[in-house]
């Protein structure tokens, strides 16, 4: 146990409590002495029996053993800003659900999609608090998933029966309360139900930032790929994400941002798109992609 409770942090590898459920990530860097040994693992080889036992039933920040200062959102279960409003956890889980690739997506029950769908609506009217309003976040998240299925995905993971009764329910009450952003995420065509709407084929943003990731943002919602360049382009107009106030940069709106960063997830990135991300990120935060594995 002094063996255990005099552990040298400086020496150390980062937390295991990054992988809560157990699983590694295939997202990770590099750090000496141990590039390839998870710090718990490497204590647990240097431990006795009794010793590997507790240090089982304790988290190791109860040792005094930090993580980096740096913190990979994709890693670490606690990145986020306390200051940062949570998100509305019955989107959340829809997202978890339908903002996936064309074969994991899990379409909403009638149940589930009313639900999810009025609690939009009751979002953008201003009827919740701030701890559970609907961010515009999420909102382009999940209309970008949704747009996407009704575009390109297979039959199966299209909407179902429910999702098409929700959105028939909601989305004359919805065009009429959501920001102009979200709707033309939701309907780029306007034709949401034979609505009609010319919103969304009007819609060009604010701002030469915003309107090259409008014309992005068409191609990616219709289920199409980027050339290099267009990807380029785009993440030059968006790097860095946030400012010092912690506000997105140059104005662009965060329901376009992230209908297109989710939007070109679940198309599945081609190799060019992806290298565009890689190199853009690459020049924007001085990481060595190559030493990523």
């Amino acid at each position: 146990m002094k063996v255990l409770l005099n552990l040298q942090p400086s020496s150390l590898f980062p937390a295991r409590s990054i992988f809560p459920d157990g699983s590694r990530s295939s997202t990770h860097f590099p750090v000496l002495p141990f590039p390839k040994l998870c710090r718990r693992r490497w204590i647990e080889r240097r431990l006795s029996s009794p010793a590997r036992a507790v240090l089982d039933s304790a988290p190791l920040e109860q040792f005094e053993i930090p993580e980096f200062d740096f913190r990979n959102p994709a890693l670490s279960s606690s990145y986020r800003d306390p200051a940062m409003p949570k998100p509305n956890q019955t989107v959340l889980e829809a997202q978890a659900r339908v903002c996936t690739g064309p074969t994991q997506t899990r379409p909403l029950d009638e149940e589930q999609a009313f639900k999810v769908f009025d609690t939009i609506l009751r979002s953008a009217r201003g009827e919740f608090k701030d701890e559970e309003e609907v961010s515009k976040a999420q909102l382009g998240a999940f209309f970008a998933g949704m747009t996407i299925r009704a575009n390109a995905f297979p039959e199966a993971t299209q909407w179902s029966e429910g999702e098409t009764r929700a959105v028939k329910t909601f989305w004359p009450l919805l065009v009429r309360a959501l920001p102009s952003d979200v709707i033309f995420v939701a309907d780029p065509e306007g034709s949401m139900m034979g609505l009609g709407s010319s919103i969304g084929p009007q819609y060009v943003g604010n701002g030469t930032s915003e309107m090259r990731l409008v014309g992005a943002l068409r191609e990616v919602l219709a289920g199409g790929h980027l050339g290099f360049e267009e990807v380029q382009g785009v993440l030059r107009e968006v790097l860095p994400f946030q400012e010092g106030d912690g506000k997105p940069s140059q104005g662009v709106s965060e329901a376009l941002l992230s209908a297109f960063l989710i939007g070109q997830r679940m198309n599945r990135e081609t190799d060019r798109e992806l290298k565009a991300y890689c190199l853009a990120f690459d020049d924007e935060f001085g990481i060595s992609f190559n030493l990523i594995s």
